[in-house]
């Protein structure tokens, strides 16, 4: 199941207190202060795990507590750190105060930790505190709390090329084609219930990544639809490429449609390289694909591309130009 929204606790633990306790030894009848220090308390650390692709885990658990810090002890023994729990997410996780929304981490690297709630300090023992004024203090801090934080995880896919189109565009076919991704497919709107990611391996040991989201329709921005509540997993692709049925009355305005709704949901997607291809070329004849070679898509930032998934078509082709504008960005 894939998961892209969690809401979670963490707490991280108390600092250990710091001890007050005197040397006794057999010939030294008055000896010094010797309390130990507090351990401190563990943190909880998130780290992205790059073979996980889901938040689906925190559905199940949402609290995470670390361990408190030991006490110290007597012969200036300090007491043992509290252990750190580690949180294994996704890569491309956004973490979010969840009172005030603010962004606190963007985690988009393999391996990448922060810590989210940070361990207490603990507390020094009296031995910290001896002076010539005052050589048996009798007294030694308290060990410190530890953060707590309340925090929205918000998944955002991280991919090279995001596929964008109406239902039943061929997106998932395509995405079948150059990757080993397995969607689901069928001929009807909405095969795609949940972003799919496929990595596409180009010639000699070159590669990219390419997602697709459940197809948009008119009005999405609106809450029509599913493809719009998946649109975050393709604001941070460097390409995006729109993919218009071959059978379309109007290409221009298939693609007018799609642009204004990826426009009304953020600039910032508007603003990417868009690639404009056009799908299932197998059921064209020869003279409608010269007569489409010739087409030009206005707002469009290339030439169109014409290819079918289930001959291959033009597929070498795609992944050419593909390439070549990803090497430009």
């Amino acid at each position: 199941m894939f998961i892209d929204y969690a809401e979670i606790e963490a707490a991280a633990g108390k600092g250990g207190d710091g001890a007050v306790a005197f040397r006794k030894e057999k010939y030294v009848p008055k000896g010094g202060p010797s309390g130990g220090n507090g351990g401190n308390g563990g943190s909880v650390i998130l780290k992205t795990d790059p073979n996980l692709y889901t938040l689906l885990d925190f559905r199940y658990k949402r609290h995470y507590k670390a361990e408190k810090g030991e006490a110290g002890a007597k012969s200036r023994k300090d007491g043992k750190f509290g252990q750190d729990i580690i949180i294994k997410v996704p890569v491309g996780t956004l973490v979010k105060d969840q009172e005030t929304g603010k962004i606190l981490f963007d985690l988009r690297v393999d391996g990448e930790e922060v810590v989210l709630a940070k361990g207490g300090r603990g507390g020094k023992g009296n031995s910290n505190f001896a002076t010539s004024t005052n050589q048996a203090p009798r007294y030694a801090e308290l060990g410190k709390e530890g953060d707590s934080k309340k925090v929205i995880l918000e998944l955002k896919l991280i991919a090279d090329v995001g596929l964008v189109g109406f239902p039943n565009a061929g997106k998932s076919t395509l995405i079948s084609t150059i990757s080993a991704a397995k969607p689901k497919i069928a001929d009807y709107p909405f095969t795609t219930l949940t972003p799919n990611l496929g990595i596409v391996k180009y010639k000699d040991y070159k590669s990219f990544t390419v997602a697709d989201i459940p197809g948009i329709i008119e009005g999405a921005h609106e809450g029509k639809g599913l493809g719009i509540k998946f649109l975050k997993h393709i604001e941070r692709t460097k390409i995006l490429l729109f993919l218009v049925d071959v059978t379309s009355e109007n290409y221009q305005k298939d693609y007018d449609i799609l642009f204004n709704e990826l426009k009304s949901y953020s600039k910032k997607l508007a603003d990417k390289k868009k690639i404009v291809s056009i799908s299932k070329a197998d059921i064209a004849g020869d003279i409608d694909l010269i007569k489409l070679a010739k087409k030009k898509i206005k707002n469009a930032d290339s030439k169109l591309l014409i290819f079918s998934s289930a001959t291959g078509q033009g597929i070498p082709e795609l992944l050419d130009f593909l390439w070549a504008e990803l090497g430009r960005e």
